[in-house]
């Protein structure tokens, strides 16, 4: 295993190698930053631009000038929040647009929460950095957007999406037909959630981060027995589903934790770090001897999915490195370093820069999938390089 210091040495050059390849590559001299770019680092300069990739972007860099206070990384911070202010925001009806067009124009209009939750994480990490008040006004009024029309008073939590004008809908991206609440999309609001209530301590915002955790998450998003995650449900949380995603189940040990820590409360502090270490240990059956973790598994069909993901790869190394903190056990340190020598040996592409976005099986990465799109991103790696940084500097 790599000496503490060396790996943070070593997580805190990629952190800024990461940020290199977004500053030279992504820009689009017509705005904000481009749809897609492809294997060889070509842009698609007809793709679509998504909210998730931009709201990820202004997250990004708003966490890399919060962090160096470098002068350019502020200002594609703030290139980034002026496109998605310019074209994303819904004037007239509040919320965010799930994509427009290469030139800025709307393209689909619907009101996806996952989009908004990340539009939310975005605009409250871009008001950490820079404390402009304009930024948390936007933050305060996409929240209180997103409880007015999305928030189910009956049985909690938030439904998965909505038309343009927040009227009902059947269509939704990221689950189907009666699954109307998912895991994702409540994983990508208790996170927003709890990065702007660092920022803004609000009673009612501190009820809904406390809800999530304690009710929708504890209640019926963590199966009790398994400490996996259950993926889809109903209105009235019915189960849908009987997939695993490991991935997902690691982010959410540690981002969990993250909340009770933010919240403050001893009682639920303890109560969650017992929870977070089993949820953590539940993925190791997902864990291969090369140190990555399977993508997805369903118990019910077997059909398990052997791909390597950089997300997942990135995660893994902070909900293991999460787990050692909270419990001293080294078998956790060494599995966070384990996913950290994979992602170096495997996954950065020390010739065009970025990751790959997946390797299968056999380690051999997917060297025709795109660099940049709607969900390849510099949010999940370089916050895990920043996550095992800060945490050993916390430490000192």
């Amino acid at each position: 295993m790599l000496s503490l210091p060396a790996l943070q040495q070593e997580v805190y050059q990629e952190f800024l190698r990461i940020f290199q390849y977004w500053e030279t590559h992504t820009v689009d001299p017509r705005g904000g930053f481009y749809g897609r770019i492809d294997a060889d680092n070509q842009p698609d300069s007809k793709a679509d631009k998504a909210i998730v990739l931009n709201a990820r972007i202004l997250w990004a860099f708003s966490l890399a000038y919060r962090v160096t206070r470098k002068p350019d990384y502020r200002t594609l911070a703030d290139r980034a929040y002026q496109f998605i202010k310019t074209y994303f925001w819904d004037k007239k009806n509040g919320g965010v647009y799930w994509s427009v067009k290469a030139d800025g124009s709307p393209s689909v209009t619907k009101k996806q929460l996952y989009g908004q939750g990340f539009a939310l994480y975005g605009l409250s990490e871009y008001y950490r950095a820079t404390k402009m008040p304009q930024v948390l006004d936007d933050a305060k009024q996409l929240f209180q957007t997103l409880v007015e029309k999305a928030y189910d008073p009956k049985q909690g939590g938030f439904i998965e999406a909505f038309n343009e004008d927040w009227s009902q809908t059947e269509d939704y991206i990221l689950s189907k037909g009666e699954e109307r609440k998912s895991m994702n999309t409540h994983l990508h609001l208790i996170e927003p959630f709890t990065n702007l209530y660092r920022v803004w301590p609000d009673p009612e915002l501190k009820k809904h981060v406390r809800s999530m955790l304690e009710n929708d998450f504890m209640g019926h998003i963590i199966n009790p027995e398994s400490y996996h995650m259950r993926l889809f449900f109903t209105e009235d949380w019915q189960v849908k589903s009987t997939e695993i995603s490991y991935g997902h189940d690691v982010e959410a040990s540690w981002l969990l934790y993250e909340t009770a820590e933010v919240l403050n409360e001893k009682g639920l502090l303890s109560k969650v770090k017992e929870l977070s270490l089993k949820m953590a240990t539940a993925t190791l059956e997902g864990l291969n001897p090369d140190g990555a973790l399977t993508y997805e598994f369903d118990p019910a069909s077997g059909h398990k999915n052997e791909d390597r993901s950089w997300w997942v790869l990135s995660e893994q190394m902070v909900g293991y490195f999460n787990a050692y903190q909270l419990s001293g056990k080294q078998h956790f340190l060494e599995k966070s370093q384990q996913s950290w020598a994979f992602i170096k040996e495997h996954l950065i592409d020390y010739n065009d820069g970025e990751w790959f976005e997946k390797t299968d099986a056999h380690h051999q990465p997917s060297r025709k999938a795109d660099k940049v799109n709607a969900w390849k991103c510099p949010y999940h790696n370089s916050r895990a390089c920043y996550e095992i940084w800060h945490r050993m500097q916390v430490k000192k």
